[in-house]
């Protein structure tokens, strides 16, 4: 199997199945010099893991991080990044059933199909559980960016579950709000709203489908090239792999259909802004990108996901080892919905991706943070023990 491994500069390689012995990845292209230890990953491990509200799984994985490779004396040293997270609470008996016989919209018939044999428990490799694995690499991202001279901020939110969409919210909103709630939506009185519906759906054995909206700030212009290396492309490829996404969008997204040229288009003019005399777009209905590149302004645009697949109502399969269909029911421990969980794994994706570009085009040494190549008696270099 390949595909394991995203990134160009940064790249970040993964394995694991979800009822495995565990999961991990190595995460190459880090600068030396960067301050990190296992709590700057566990921060956001902890806001992906399972069984922290009621409309997620009640699955008890503590998502304890261990850094295996990479650090001395709590900096990077230019080194991969080893890491590994143990599966704690596998119950794959509940999987039995659906060994030959597939569940509907998973995975399961489509890998024994290509690969002969599958790891079933679980979902094995298909799972959700694999993102574990971004959320601890986009968590080194974050440190990179923070500790570089960049101000890039990251932040997302759901803004629609079912029927139920949250109003505009600023990216100060954002910031402040979506973490106070299980829903994870900056808006708290929409927030009540979804959670209510959610409860209906989960009461009914059903689940149902979301969005998460996403924002970019500091990500500086010129980063991308046109066609197959542009910035959206290569998002596009980072959110749309996360597990049950069927749409992204950036800007102006689908709306973009039904309005004309002369609506979309942005003149240019000369702000009033001493600092920062260069031409800008007066608006930023382009969502911060413009021909595959970054023009400066804020990144912005929103991840569809779908039901969890996963559900307890009866359902249909067809067992090919005994040629018998038959009515099933997928018991076990599953979310209800899935974009408050997805949060995390939306801002690891963006901070891989941005971090990636800004190495690609020399925004940040790619050998070491301080960007003083040759200079070795550094505040982060170890010092001998003879020396003491």
């Amino acid at each position: 199997m390949n595909g394991n491994r995203f990134g160009r500069l940064f790249q970040v390689t993964t394995y694991g199945e979800s009822h495995g012995p565990g999961m991990g990845c190595t995460v190459s292209g880090v600068p030396a010099g960067v301050e990190l230890d296992e709590e700057d990953i566990q921060r956001d491990l902890d806001r992906r893991k399972p069984g922290q509200s009621m409309i997620t799984t009640s699955r008890g994985e503590p998502d304890e991080v261990s850094i295996q490779s990479g650090l001395q004396d709590g900096y990077t040293t230019g080194t991969p990044i080893g890491m590994t997270i143990q599966n704690k609470d596998a119950r794959s008996g509940k999987y039995e059933p659906f060994v030959t016989a597939p569940r509907p919209s998973h995975g399961d018939f489509t890998y024994s199909a290509k690969f002969g044999t599958r790891n079933w428990g679980g979902g094995g490799r298909s799972s959700a559980r694999e993102t574990v694995n971004w959320v601890a690499a986009g968590a080194i991202a974050k440190q990179v960016l923070e500790q570089s001279e960049h101000d890039v901020r990251i932040k997302a939110h759901v803004n629609q579950i079912g029927d139920i969409e949250a109003p505009e919210v600023s990216f100060e909103q954002m910031l402040e709000h979506s973490e106070e709630n299980e829903v994870r939506c900056a808006d708290p009185e929409t927030a009540e709203e979804m959670r209510a519906l959610i409860d209906e759906y989960q009461e009914a054995g059903d689940s149902i489908g979301g969005s998460v909206a996403f924002e970019a700030r500091g990500v500086p212009r010129g980063l991308g090239a046109p066609r197959f290396d542009s910035f959206p492309a290569r998002l596009g490829q980072a959110l749309l792999a996360v597990p049950a996404s069927t749409g992204f969008e950036y800007g102006l997204g689908r709306d973009a259909r039904e309005v004309t040229g002369k609506e979309r288009n942005e003149d240019w003019e000369f702000p009033d802004d001493e600092a920062d005399p260069d031409p800008t777009p007066v608006g930023n209905d382009h969502g911060g990108l413009q021909g595959g590149i970054t023009t400066g302004q804020p990144i912005y645009g929103e991840l569809t996901l779908h039901a969890p697949t996963s559900i307890p109502k009866t359902q249909r399969t067809a067992d090919w080892e005994t040629g018998e269909e038959k009515d099933i029911q997928v018991v076990g421990r599953h979310d209800p919905v899935l974009p408050p969980r997805a949060v995390p794994v939306v801002e690891s994706m963006l901070y891989l991706t941005v971090l990636d570009f800004m190495l690609l085009g020399g925004r940040i040494n790619p050998d070491r943070l301080d960007d003083n190549p040759g200079e070795y008696d550094t505040p982060y270099h170890p010092s001998s023990p003879r020396n003491d």
